[in-house]
């Protein structure tokens, strides 16, 4: 999940997300791009559907090599710095490869930061060679295309759901209390955010690392197995993202990301959850957890709700 690639700067063109594909095929282990020393997936999850750290960028141009004055690059410099990805990987036929796999890469929905432009997704042909140079050799063919169309829909749902998180605090703590202080459904009542969106800097997987919700998760798991899912998730993303206030200044949000595998559909289908939530990485993101999460709870127990249906009665 989360792999972007930015070799080209394309035209801004916004895609709506792919559906989940009527397949048993569900993604690698983790990421295989992001995989160093993440597990295999995890058991289903107990846990509710979501409606859909990496230092700063080492240099400012997103497609130089780090190392441009090395003679022999470095397998740091080939990757790409705004997400470490390889940036050059290639659309050709791998050796021994039996079905022929599409090059063509979808544009998401996500705009980057370092262009007027989305985010551009791998092509499956791309997808699996890169899984064969992370050594996952024994990956089906024939499950690339639905793996990339799983990785695409889950990217397309933690962006809205990060665009959610903006929708209500970009414009600071005093709007997205009021917006919270209704209600999830009560905060689409209210007029919406109309100022520059919020844009995708960067990101980078962290599979071997639990953020301290999950491990707390795990933990009321075991203590309450019927509330709390006793799962680990089998990914985790941190994303960096440009909010821009409604005086025009930029600054940087990182958003954390835990990916949960749920029991597939009856039609076989994969299902997932996604955790989403801005980082603690000071006193206002730890206000905005609270505002948000503690929104509906709220609005409930100051009778709101009540008043709301007779007033509608």
């Amino acid at each position: 999940m989360g792999w972007f690639w930015a070799d080209t700067a394309t035209p801004p063109r916004s895609l709506a997300p792919q559906s989940l594909p009527s397949s048993d095929a569900a993604p690698p282990p983790g990421c295989p791009m992001h995989k160093a020393t993440s597990t295999s997936p995890f058991p289903p999850q107990n846990s509710s559907r979501s409606p859909a750290d990496a230092s700063s960028c080492p240099i400012s141009s997103p497609n130089a090599p780090l190392s441009p004055s090395t003679a022999k690059p470095s397998t740091l410099s080939k990757l790409n710095p705004l997400n470490y990805m390889p940036s050059n990987l290639s659309q050709s036929r791998s050796t021994n490869q039996i079905i022929a796999l599409p090059t063509s890469r979808t544009t998401s929905s996500i705009p980057r930061g370092d262009a007027e432009a989305n985010w551009e997704y791998p092509s499956p042909q791309q997808m699996y060679n890169a899984m064969l140079r992370k050594g996952y050799d024994d990956t089906p063919e024939d499950a690339v295309e639905s793996m990339v169309a799983v990785h695409n829909f889950l990217n397309e749902g933690a962006w809205a759901e990060i665009e959610g998180w903006e929708a209500r605090f970009s414009k600071g703590l005093g709007y997205g209390w009021q917006a919270c202080s209704r209600g999830e459904e009560g905060f689409l009542d209210m007029p919406q955010w109309k100022g520059d969106r919020p844009r995708l800097m960067r990101f980078m997987g962290r599979p071997g690392d639990l953020t301290p919700k999950a491990r707390m998760i795990e933990v009321l798991g075991r203590v309450w197995p019927s509330k709390f899912a006793s799962e680990l998730p089998f990914d985790r993303h941190d994303w960096y993202v440009q909010r821009t206030t409604p005086g025009g200044q930029t600054r940087e949000v990182r958003y954390v990301i835990d990916y949960y595998s749920g029991p597939p559909e009856p039609t076989g289908e994969p299902v997932f959850y996604l955790d989403v939530r801005p980082a603690v990485d000071g006193p206002t993101a730890a206000a905005e957890r609270m505002l948000r999460w503690g929104g509906d709870v709220w609005h409930r127990a100051s009778g709101a709700k009540a008043r709301e249906m007779r007033h509608e009665g």
